[in-house]
């Protein structure tokens, strides 16, 4: 009967054994590696988000309960407003910028012998701290040409077309024959062919005035021409020198523009010689004698890089300097990959080095762009340092961000249950992208 029980009867249920991995790895002996992690993401993560989410519900004390008061601030405080627009200009911005530049770097790069060198010298920002970067790039943006490398740059190429004046602070002395009109200076009365005339001003640094400045001559008579003299009136010492004459210690005024004037209407004109001697035709005979606003207009300072105006798109320029090289090694790495029997049969079919780019490079680098654009896009809406940082106290308001007013509203102005919402919309507006970016993952996966 055992035996035909052994014969006929089905098998028993199948005594259960613990399930290993591929690598033979026990669920235990996996969950026991794990728990160290998890206890930390827990603490460090889970526990953070939930406790300020519940803060986010609270007054500024944390005794009583605000409902949505919190919430509603985000929309009607205007430093929390300015900090949203700013971030939808960094999100828009930043992340296409640095995007763009990186494959551009990426495919140029492929082209040269240098390209390995390139790449490391772009890549080199990344090395940098946030902190060190900001630094760098307040010095960068300073307002000061001789201290600021952005004006520096942009001071020399305006002087290159629009060179500004040597005279700006130059005005009239005592007893001078000229009084001011229009930004400039014009004399009392009319001049008179063949007879001299002095055209003396004050007020130049001895170091301001034109490397090509001479001591000053008395101008000499022509007939038929007005000739004259326009110089610093000035020697150091009480008692020494002589008014409305040049002295062997003067200096002329180089390069100054002379104008003569008849009826509103410039008739001649003229430009001062090294000593200060101009000439000028029979024209301006009967004329007055103007020097024009454009001998003492001001120099140019530059940009106010870090004014209401420009700080914001200053400070994403310094966010791009930054991570353009983190984009082109990731683009790069894809385009390792790419086939390029696929690049070669558009180029055999006819196709353009910019339709290879834009019809073939583009598409099949669309995962990688993607993920590059994505992560970024995370990385530039908690950007707090470099804002915090390059943007001066007086602009710091029109450079606000989401991460700065957070820590300004939990640690400046005492408003924790403010801070706390802020922290919670943050985490809101990251969650789609992440999304985005795990769904995409599994489609990749899927293929």
């Amino acid at each position: 009967m055992a035996s035909a029980a052994a014969a006929g009867a089905p098998p028993g249920p199948a005594v259960p054994r613990s399930r290993k991995s591929v690598t033979g790895t026990r669920r235990t002996v996996a969950v026991l590696f794990l728990l160290p992690a998890l206890v930390l993401l827990g603490a460090l993560v889970v526990y953070p988000i939930g406790y300020s989410l519940v803060r986010s519900f609270y007054n500024a004390s944390g005794d009583g309960f605000a409902g949505f008061d919190n919430y509603k601030t985000l929309f009607t405080d205007d430093g929390i407003r300015t900090a949203l627009k700013n971030n939808v200009l960094w999100v828009v911005f930043a992340p296409t910028v640095s995007t763009a530049l990186g494959l551009v770097f990426a495919v140029l790069t492929e082209r040269v012998r240098w390209g390995t060198a390139f790449k490391l010298v772009v890549f080199m920002p990344m090395a940098i701290s946030m902190l060190a970067a900001g630094i760098i790039f307040r010095l960068v943006y300073d307002q000061d040409p001789d201290k600021g490398v952005a004006n520096a740059v942009w001071v020399g190429v305006h002087d290159t077309f629009a060179q500004s004046s040597a005279f700006p602070k130059a005005h009239p002395g005592r007893r001078s024959p000229l009084v001011a009109q229009g930004g400039g200076f014009v004399t009392k009365t009319a001049v008179r062919a063949g007879q001299p005339v002095a055209l003396p001003l004050v007020g130049v640094a001895p170091d301001q005035l034109p490397d090509d400045a001479k001591k000053a001559a008395a101008a000499r008579p022509e007939p038929g021409k007005v000739t004259g003299t326009t110089w610093q009136d000035f020697t150091r010492g009480k008692g020494v020198g002589r008014l409305g004459a040049p002295d062997p210690s003067e200096v002329g005024y180089a390069g100054m523009r002379i104008e003569a004037v008849k009826d509103g209407k410039v008739v001649a004109s003229a430009k001062a010689s090294g000593d200060g001697t101009f000439t000028l035709p029979a024209a301006a005979d009967g004329a007055l004698l103007r020097l024009p606003a454009s001998n003492f207009r001001e120099p140019y300072n530059g940009v106010d890089w870090l004014g209401p105006a420009l700080v914001t798109p200053a400070i994403i320029g310094s966010y791009v300097w930054m991570w353009a090289g983190f984009a082109m090694v990731l683009i790069a790495a894809g385009l390792a990959g790419v086939p390029r029997e696929l690049l070669e049969a558009a180029r055999v079919d006819g196709a353009t080095e910019w339709q290879v780019f834009r019809k073939v490079t583009v598409p099949l680098l669309a995962p990688v762009l993607a993920v590059v654009v994505v992560t970024l896009m995370i990385n530039v809406l908690k950007v707090f340092d470099l804002v915090f940082i390059i943007a001066p106290g007086s602009s710091q308001d029109d450079a606000n961000v989401l991460a700065l007013e957070l820590y300004r509203k939990g640690f400046a102005e005492g408003q924790p249950g403010v801070a706390s919402a802020i922290s919670v919309f943050l985490l809101l507006l990251v969650i789609p992208v992440m999304l985005f970016n795990v769904r995409r993952l599994r489609r990749e996966v899927r293929r």
